[in-house]
C-alpha cells in the first residue's frame, strides 16, 4: 500500500470481490454476471414465445414443426449457462453444510427444469398425455435472479467508490526538495518520513507533513469534509490528499503510505464495512431458518395437495412456487448494503465508523458525556494572568520554568504558555527528567529541585497554601489556573482563558431535543467547569470537574449501572479508558491523530455539531436496516402461505413465475433502498 494511488485501487477491487463471494458463494468464479444476464435475457425471449404457458395460461405458445425440440434446447442452455452461478453457489453452501439463498434458488430452477424435461418426454413420446411444463417459469426465474445480482453487484461496488476516490486523491509522484536547493520528481512510494516535498499551486498534497516554508490555503473537503479553505502557514500540519491553493509550500514528511492519514481513514472505513453488527447477525439467522422453513412447507404442501387433489403436476407446482418465493437472497444483502453505504457517506462527511454496532446502539442512547477542553471549547488558551509568589522568580521566571516543563507537550494549556513566552520574547529554561502526571499535570527537575505544574485538586489534596479568593475570581472569569510548585511549595500560577466553540450550544440543544442527557467531564476545576456548563445549559448535577482519566471511567460506569446507554466524547488519549468503557466511544481529533484505537466513531473535523450528524446518520442507517429486513424477508409471512395454496379454494394461486418476480423485486428493492440512505 506504499504506492497508494495504484495499490489502493487494487486493494479495493479485491475487497469488493471478497464481499461478493460472501453473498454469492462461488458465484464470482462464473465470470461476468452482467454478460450472463444479457445473454440469458436474449435467449429467454424465444423461450417465452415458444412456451405454451404464459402468465395465466392464456397464451398457447408458438408452435411449428420441431418447436418443442428448440424450446428444450434453449431452456437447457438457460439452465446450464444462466443457472450455473446458482448451482455452483448451492454446491459451496451444501459443502459447508450451511444451505442458504443459493441452495433455494438452485432447488427452484432445478425442479422447474427437470420436471419440464419430464413433461417434454411425456408429451412427445407418450400418447394421450398433456403434462404442463415450467420452461417459461424457468427462464423468467433465472433472468430475474441474475438481474437482482447485477443490481446487487453495482450497489456493493458503488459502496466502495468513496474509498476509491480517496485513493485517487494522492498523486503517483512527489517533488522532493533537496538540501542543495534542487528538486527531483520521484514515485510516491519512494518518499520517506523526514524528507521535504515541494507542493506547487493547485496540486494535491502528496503526504502528511508540516509546512517548513511558504504560506497557502488548503482545501481538505475530500479528506475531512470541511468545505471551506483552511489557511496554512509555517508550522501548520497538512494532510496528504488535500488540495493546495495558490501558494507554493515545502512540507516536511511525517506520514506516507500506510502511516498516512488517508490510508488510515480508508482502512477504518474498509474494516467497518466488513465488520458484522447485531442486525446482520439477525439477518443471517433468519436466512438460515428460512431455508428449512421453506423446504419443510414445500414438502408438506406437495404431499397434501397430491393427497387432496390427486394431481401430481399441481402439487409439484405448489412446491416449486414456495421454494422460489422463499429464496432469502435479498435478506443476505439487506444489512451489508446499508452499512457499506452508511460508512462511505460518513467518511465523506468527516465521520469515521470503526465499529458498526455503534450505529445501532445510537438509537438507544440516553447520555452523551463530553470532555470540555478541545471538545466543547476551542482549546486555544491565552494567558490572562501570571503571578509569582516567591522572590526567586518574577512573572517571566515563572513562565520560563513552566515553559521548560511543557517543552514537547501539545496540550492546549502547554501551547498557551509557550505562545506567551514567545510574545514576551523570553526563553524557556532547561528542565530535566520530565514526566507526565495523568489527570494532574507534569513534573521534572530544575536546578536541583523537584518542580511540577499541577491543578487545583492537587494543591488542595496536598494542603499547599494559595489565595483562594483571587483564585475564585480568576475561575469565575472562565480561566483555568495552573499552579507551579517546587518541593511542595507554591512558586506561582498562570491563568488561561478558553472560548466556547460556536457549535457547542447547538450541540447541547440538539441533544436535549432528542431526549439525550448531556454530561460534562473535565479535569479542570469545578468553578470553570460550572461556568462553561451554565453557558451551555448543562445542569449542575451533570457537571463533573477535577477528574483524572480513571475518574471519568468510573463516572461512565455509574451512569451505565443506572441502566443508561452512554456515549463518551473525548480526545482519545487522556479519555481512552472512558472511551472504551462507554457503550459508544466518540473520538474528536483531526490530522494524523484521527485513528484512535479506543473509539468506535471518529469525528475528523473536531466539530461538536458532528455528534448530531452522527446521530442522524445512525438513526437513518438503523431505519434503512429495518426496512431492508422487511423487504428481504417480511413478505414471506404472506407469500409462503399463498404459494402453498391456502387460498386456492377462492381461486387465488401464485404461479412459480409470480414467485420469481416477487423474489427478484425484493432483491431490487433492497439494493435501491440502501442507496437512498442519506445523512
Amino acid at each position: 500500500m506504499k504506492n497508494m494511488n495504484k495499490d489502493s485501487h487494487a486493494s479495493m477491487d479485491m475487497n469488493n470481490d471478497s464481499d461478493l463471494m460472501q453473498h454469492g458463494g462461488e458465484m464470482m468464479h462464473m465470470g461476468n454476471i452482467t454478460q450472463k444476464f444479457w445473454v440469458s435475457l436474449v435467449v429467454s425471449i424465444p423461450v417465452v414465445i415458444l412456451s405454451p404457458v404464459l402468465l395465466n395460461r392464456f397464451y398457447p405458445g408458438l408452435a411449428f414443426p420441431g418447436s418443442e425440440w428448440l424450446l428444450v434446447m434453449l431452456a437447457s442452455f438457460m439452465y446450464f449457462y444462466g443457472g450455473a452461478p446458482f448451482l455452483r453457489g448451492a454446491r459451496a453452501e451444501l459443502k459447508d453444510r450451511h444451505p442458504e439463498m443459493m441452495t433455494l434458488i438452485a432447488i427452484g430452477i432445478s425442479v422447474s427444469y427437470f420436471y419440464s424435461i419430464y413433461a417434454f418426454i411425456m408429451n412427445t413420446f407418450v400418447g394421450g398425455t398433456n403434462v404442463m411444463d415450467f420452461f417459461w417459469e424457468l427462464a423468467t426465474l433465472i433472468d430475474i435472479m441474475l438481474l437482482g445480482h447485477v443490481i446487487e453487484m453495482n450497489a456493493v461496488m458503488s459502496a466502495g467508490n468513496a474509498l476509491q476516490k480517496m485513493a485517487a486523491l494522492l498523486p503517483n509522484d512527489a517533488t522532493l526538495a533537496n538540501t542543495d536547493g534542487t528538486t527531483s520528481d520521484v514515485p510516491l512510494s519512494e518518499v520517506q518520513v523526514g524528507q521535504t516535498v515541494l507542493v506547487k499551486a493547485g496540486e494535491n498534497i502528496s503526504t502528511d507533513g508540516t509546512i517548513v516554508d511558504g504560506q497557502t490555503s488548503v482545501n481538505e473537503a475530500m479528506v475531512t469534509g470541511e468545505a471551506r479553505d483552511v489557511t496554512k502557514d509555517v508550522g501548520d500540519e497538512v494532510i496528504g490528499g488535500s488540495t493546495n491553493g495558490a501558494g507554493v509550500i515545502q512540507v516536511k514528511v511525517t506520514g506516507t503510505g500506510e502511516s498516512g492519514y488517508l490510508s488510515q481513514v480508508m482502512q477504518l472505513v474498509n474494516n467497518a464495512q466488513k465488520e458484522k453488527s447485531n442486525a446482520e447477525g439477525v439477518a443471517d439467522r433468519v436466512a438460515g431458518w428460512l431455508v428449512y422453513v421453506a423446504v419443510g412447507v414445500a414438502l408438506i404442501a406437495f404431499v397434501l395437495w397430491w393427497i387432496i387433489d390427486k394431481n401430481f403436476n399441481f402439487a409439484l407446482e405448489r412446491m416449486v412456487t414456495i421454494l422460489v418465493i422463499a429464496c432469502p437472497h435479498a435478506l443476505g444483502l439487506a444489512i451489508p448494503l446499508v452499512v457499506a453505504r452508511s460508512t462511505s457517506i460518513g467518511a465523506k462527511n468527516g465521520l469515521l465508523t470503526r465499529k458498526r454496532q455503534a450505529l445501532e446502539d445510537a438509537r438507544r442512547l440516553n447520555v452523551v458525556m463530553m470532555d470540555k477542553t478541545g471538545t466543547l471549547t476551542e482549546g486555544n488558551f491565552a494567558v490572562s494572568d501570571v503571578e509569582s509568589f516567591t522572590a526567586d522568580h518574577d512573572a517571566d521566571g515563572i513562565l520560563a520554568v513552566m515553559g521548560g516543563l511543557e517543552t514537547g507537550s501539545s496540550h492546549p494549556l502547554s501551547v498557551g504558555i509557550i505562545k506567551e513566552l514567545e510574545a514576551r520574547h523570553k526563553a524557556s529554561v532547561a528542565v530535566n527528567n520530565i514526566n507526565n502526571l495523568p489527570g494532574t499535570g507534569i513534573e521534572g527537575d530544575y536546578q536541583g529541585h523537584h518542580v511540577a505544574i499541577v491543578n487545583e485538586r492537587f494543591v488542595n489534596e496536598n494542603k499547599i497554601d494559595y489565595d483562594q479568593s483571587e483564585f475564585n475570581e480568576l475561575s469565575l472569569q472562565g480561566n483555568t489556573v495552573s499552579f507551579l510548585i517546587s518541593d511542595n511549595r507554591l512558586l506561582g500560577w498562570v491563568a488561561q482563558g478558553d472560548q466556547l466553540k460556536e457549535s457547542s450550544k447547538a450541540l447541547i440543544d440538539g441533544l436535549k431535543a432528542r431526549g439525550i442527557r448531556p454530561v460534562m467531564l473535565t479535569g479542570d476545576n469545578k468553578q470553570v467547569a460550572g461556568l462553561i456548563a451554565k453557558r451551555l445549559g448543562i445542569p449542575d448535577e451533570d457537571v463533573h470537574g477535577e477528574l483524572k482519566p480513571e475518574d471519568k471511567e468510573v463516572i461512565v460506569k455509574q451512569y451505565q449501572d443506572q441502566g443508561l446507554v452512554v456515549a463518551m466524547v473525548g480526545d482519545g488519549v487522556n479519555d481512552a479508558p472512558s472511551l472504551v468503557r462507554a457503550d459508544i466511544g466518540i473520538a474528536i481529533g483531526a490530522g494524523t491523530d484521527v485513528a484512535v484505537d479506543s473509539a468506535d466513531i471518529v469525528l475528523v473535523r473536531s466539530d461538536p455539531s458532528d455528534i448530531l450528524h452522527f446521530l442522524d446518520l445512525a438513526h437513518n442507517t438503523t431505519r434503512k436496516m429495518v426496512q431492508n429486513l422487511w423487504f428481504g424477508a417480511g413478505y414471506n409471512i404472506f407469500a409462503i402461505p399463498l404459494a402453498a395454496g391456502i387460498l386456492a379454494f377462492v381461486g387465488i394461486i401464485l404461479s412459480p413465475a409470480v414467485g420469481a418476480l416477487l423474489m427478484g423485486l425484493s432483491t431490487v428493492v433492497v439494493a435501491i433502498n440502501a442507496q437512498t440512505l442519506k445523512i
